[in-house]
């Protein structure tokens, strides 16, 4: 497919596939499904409003909302027009939204319900630049001049004879064009905007095609926020290769819409695969003995099996007949979870731990972990279904260059790394040294091609013994406890490491149940001698391979989640490690007094 830019993509794609279905969602429970020419007809109607509005090629236009289908025929009427499309997260404050706006110098923003069409109204008179809005949900009502509802702005489109423009608009954006800016997510800082142009995003379509086959017969689940660069990218992606998206607006309830969409394809970041694989070991946990060494055998089975196929072996007759077995008794189950069979998971953004990389694929799911930023659009590794390397995040994609810089940080080079922050030249020096772009990660490259990524930079902890500790590594390990939700641990400057732990309070709860232990809050419930005897048990299992001075001594068990709306966690759940540090200090020093 031959495109010369992402508002052009679509038009291809409506001439190749135009009858398939490309954008499905559920509306007041029944699913309600758009064909890539339908697609391609309301893009270019958007774009005709937007020509008649006045944008003009480089200006700044906005979306703030959940996932939807009109989320992504909104993206590409803008980059349809010669603009640059500002995603906002759907789930940040009036005053986050504001920031961006402010600094993107927005001129029309396209907003989700009333909840992101009042936050944009309590703003939008302080904002010289912006001037519309115009909302996704019919639902709402609108009174405001400002404002419209995407119906009828869609409509101002279809009427408008505006296609000639439009015609010489898209003709006239080229790959060097600014297309995108996506906001890091400000774990240490304001946010800045990252600048990605069309050709950012046209070397991550050939990198994909050279690992991976999707296809018209493809469908995947589009649940990560659409204002992330790795959801993003991969809708643009499914766009591309004329396959079939799935939107869901609530990533919570991603786990029922897997059954009900079965995905084919999808991307996700490592939470999903945890809560899965937790959810799977606390119910083993109650098992019999014979039902747990059933399942033990019947992994072990499934791994042999799966190694052998992808080995480009034909596995023997008996271990085909056990594997018969196995899947029947125990491994098809877990298939059934995330909605069958797969060409591919992904998982991105943090780190997922082996051992549950190598459950998946002993159940006949392969997830194939990557690694990325938003500065590279956001794909600098991967593993993929013809090589992986467990406990890795894969081998550069086409046309990237790794290399280790100064303090063992990654550095990247290559057709998909940014040109800079937006209006930030000093952010922007920066970020690079040498042409090479600095990633603030940590890692490591095996003598096969395979890299690990071991922390961030920003994050190593310094003990007052001066061991150089990777908080992250840690985590990761901690974390396969299916009693932990969340963990961050501390020492920095410090004797020895502690550790506030966020139990997992469904599974908690159960445990609390099955072993007698009153409660009534979750307050009451963490309080509990037991349940700290219990948490200081699992901490000392999940950390035997830990080096002594890895070791957790205390920790802190909270009666609640961490959430981004205390500001403790970014609009990509990462931790804001500075914030926890400040909000808990009082129990934090308590710990280091024992």
């Amino acid at each position: 497919m031959k495109t010369r830019n992402l508002g052009s993509m679509i038009r291809e794609s409506a001439r190749l596939y135009p009858d398939k279905i490309a954008m499905r969602s559920k509306v007041d429970g029944e699913w309600q499904s758009t064909t890539y020419r339908e697609m391609n007809d309301t893009v270019s109607a958007i774009a005709k409003a937007l020509l008649d509005q006045g944008i003009q090629p480089g200006d700044t236009v906005g979306i703030f909302s959940p996932n939807c289908p009109n989320w992504t025929v909104a993206d590409l009427a803008i980059l349809s027009v010669g603009a640059v499309s500002v995603a906002i997260y759907a789930t940040d404050t009036a005053k986050a939204a504001e920031y961006l706006a402010h600094d993107a110098g927005l001129r029309l923003i396209f907003v989700g319900g009333q909840e992101h069409y009042d936050k944009v109204k309590s703003f939008i008179g302080a904002q010289e630049l912006l001037e519309t809005v115009v909302v996704f949900d019919e639902a709402v009502v609108v009174e405001d001049k400002f404002a419209t509802n995407f119906a009828d702005f869609m409509e101002r489109g279809r009427r408008s004879e505006n296609d000639g423009e439009l015609d010489a608009r898209l003709s006239a954006v080229q790959p060097d064009d600014l297309a995108l800016l996506i906001y890091t997510s400000g774990t240490t800082g304001l946010p800045k905007g990252v600048m990605l142009t069309h050709a950012n995003f046209f070397h991550q379509f050939a990198a994909l095609d050279e690992r991976f086959v999707v296809g018209q017969s493809d469908r995947s689940l589009c649940f990560l926020p659409l204002s992330h660069a790795y959801e993003r990218c991969w809708t643009f992606y499914v766009v591309n290769c004329g396959a079939q998206n799935n939107y869901i607006s609530d990533p919570k309830k991603v786990v029922e819409y897997l059954s009900d969409v079965k995905p084919t394809v999808m991307v996700s970041v490592p939470l999903l695969y945890e809560k899965i694989y937790a959810g799977v070991q606390v119910k083993l946990a109650a098992a019999s003995s014979f039902r747990l060494k059933l399942f033990q055998w019947s992994l072990e089975v499934g791994k042999q099996y799966y190694h052998e196929q992808y080995a480009g072996e034909k596995p023997g007759a008996m271990l085909t007949a056990k594997h018969v077995m196995a899947d029947f008794l125990a491994l098809s189950r877990i298939r059934d979870l995330v909605g069958g069979p797969k060409n591919f998971f992904s998982a991105g953004g943090a780190p997922l731990p082996r051992e549950i990389e190598e459950f998946f694929f002993s159940v006949g799911l392969l997830v194939c972990q990557g690694y990325g930023l938003t500065e590279a659009a956001p794909m600098v590794t991967c593993n993929s279904p013809g090589a992986f390397k467990f406990g890795t995040v894969g081998m550069p994609v086409l046309g990237v260059e790794i290399r280790i810089g100064d303090e063992a940080e990654i550095l990247v080079r290559g057709a998909n790394v940014t040109t800079g922050y937006y209006n930030r030249p000093e952010d922007t020096k920066k970020l690079f040294v040498d042409g090479w772009l600095k990633t603030g990660d940590i890692g490591e490259i095996d003598g096969d091609g395979y890299v690990r990524i071991t922390d961030r930079l920003k994050d190593l902890i310094i003990t007052q013994g001066g061991e150089n500790v990777a908080p992250q590594h840690i985590e990761t390990a901690l974390k396969l406890d299916p009693y932990i939700e969340q963990v961050v641990v501390l020492g920095d400057k410090r004797k020895f490491l502690t550790a506030i732990v966020v139990p997992e309070f469904i599974a908690l709860q159960e445990y609390a149940r099955t072993h007698e232990i009153p409660f009534d809050t979750q307050a009451d419930l963490v309080g509990r001698a037991e349940i700290r005897e219990f948490y200081l048990e699992n901490i000392r299992k999940y950390s035997i391979e830990l080096a002594p001075y890895e070791q957790i001594r205390e920790f802190i068990i909270l009666e609640h989640s961490l959430s981004q709306d205390n500001d403790e966690l970014t609009p990509t759940q990462k931790v804001k490690r500075k914030v926890i540090v400040a909000r808990y200090a009082d129990r934090i020093d308590e710990m280091y007094r024992v």
